[in-house]
């Protein structure tokens, strides 16, 4: 994939009407936005925008309203977050689409900016168009957030993954379509790591299922010099090994896949690790009876957490590497008897000095949560994305945009 892609800053923007995608998909509750990470991300996007002489319609999405207008889905509560970190006024528009719509954005003067509402509440946005029909109402719906302006930034990474109406098809009847500073980050990490990695590359991947992870596995195999396991999906290699997992999370309709790509790792000469000790529960609680077990968990117990010895097996492989791909945590982390793993590899990553780039909910809220945030060099803003960009997948969000 091509990750030499324009960006704001290859764009003259005195006088431009900018429509930008951004994320703002946050969590609100009674109306009041409680988590303001990702306005906050897009920030630098927006503040050169407005000091560099255009003005700006903020587009984006909010849960899953499934093409339906619900209030509880309003991106309203966003105006006054984002009016508080700009110091300015922001305006609102009640649609993203529309006469009145497009005479508001019109109307903006140049440093001005409007945030325009949930552009799910319609269902072209986001439509599988399977019928000619349904292509035409898709791309009638893209040439209307078109109308906006004449240039168009996408700093929505964390939807990139999507052709949707606002972050790919757009760009069809727009001049001008290039990456925001978030999006161009996330493409100089995340590209970089997969097309030019310094080596050794360590992946590490945790998280509940080796179905959600198994084209990103099988990616990797082809590109990393060790592969480091955690996490429920560990126990689907265990079992493929032969060790008993007790009751722990296991799939068992994927136990050949898992010898398969275990092989291929073998043949490629990548170093896969499996955690050589585990804390064994015996109910899912925290505050269940724990014991350390190594690799054959026993009956009636299930593994919630790698061990110490693991933990200090997988650090050592860590510190000697010099790119590192993490993504999902190690064990269940939200528990705090069952968080050591977790915050074992955390601290691993920290001290290695490598390039580490962090991706997918849960592991960036496992980074987060141990305080050592800032020693990571990237935390991505995207699960989906990252993970699909780390299979070497095109993405239409960023194919879409113009070329360097």
């Amino acid at each position: 994939m091509n990750f030499k892609k324009k960006s704001v800053r290859n764009v003259n923007l005195k006088g431009a009407k900018v429509v930008m995608r951004v994320d703002f998909n946050v969590p609100v509750k009674e109306g009041k936005v409680k988590d303001d990470t990702r306005i906050r991300a897009a920030l630098p996007s927006i503040k050169y925008i407005l000091e560099n002489g255009a003005s700006l319609v903020l587009l984006s999405h909010l849960g899953r309203p499934d093409g339906q207008v619900k209030p509880e889905f309003s991106l309203k509560p966003t105006v006054d977050v984002l009016s508080k970190l700009i110091g300015k006024p922001v305006q609102f528009a009640d649609d993203c689409i529309g006469d009145a719509t497009v005479a508001k954005a019109q109307a903006l003067k140049a440093g001005e900016v409007m945030i325009c509402e949930n552009t799910r509440f319609h269902k072209e946005e986001d439509m599988k168009t399977k019928t000619d029909e349904d292509k035409e109402k898709a791309a009638n719906f893209a040439k209307e957030l078109a109308r906006l302006g004449n240039v168009y930034v996408n700093d929505a990474f964390g939807t990139a993954h999507r052709s949707h109406g606002s972050t790919a098809k757009i760009c069809k009847y727009i001049p001008v379509s290039v990456a925001g500073f978030l999006m161009e980050k996330e493409i100089m990490y995340l590209g970089d790591a997969v097309a030019n990695p310094k080596k050794p590359f360590v992946a590490i991947i945790g998280g509940a299922k080796v179905s959600d992870k198994l084209a990103v596995l099988k990616a990797l195999i082809q590109k990393v010099d060790a592969l480091i396991i955690g996490g429920g999906m560990a126990y689907t290699f265990l079992k493929a090994q032969g060790h008993n997992v007790g009751k722990s999370l296991c799939e068992m309709d994927l136990i050949e896949t898992a010898k398969e790509i275990m092989n291929e790792a073998k043949a490629k000469g990548v170093k896969f690790l499996l955690p050589s000790d585990n804390l064994a529960a015996d109910k899912f609680d925290n505050s269940a009876q724990i014991k350390t077990v190594g690799q054959d968990i026993p009956d009636g117990w299930m593994a919630l957490d790698i061990g110490p010895k693991a933990i200090a097996e997988y650090s050592e492989v860590i510190a000697k590497s010099k790119t590192i791909v993490w993504n999902g945590p190690m064990g269940c982390f939200e528990m705090p008897n069952f968080a050591n793993g977790t915050l074992g590899i955390c601290k691993a990553v920290a001290a290695s000095g490598a390039l580490s780039i962090i991706g997918g909910g849960d592991s960036v809220a496992a980074v987060n949560q141990s305080g050592l945030a800032e020693k990571m060099t990237h935390i991505s803003t995207g699960g989906g994305a990252s993970l699909e960009l780390l299979e070497g997948k095109e993405l239409p969000g960023l194919k879409a945009l113009n070329d360097l």
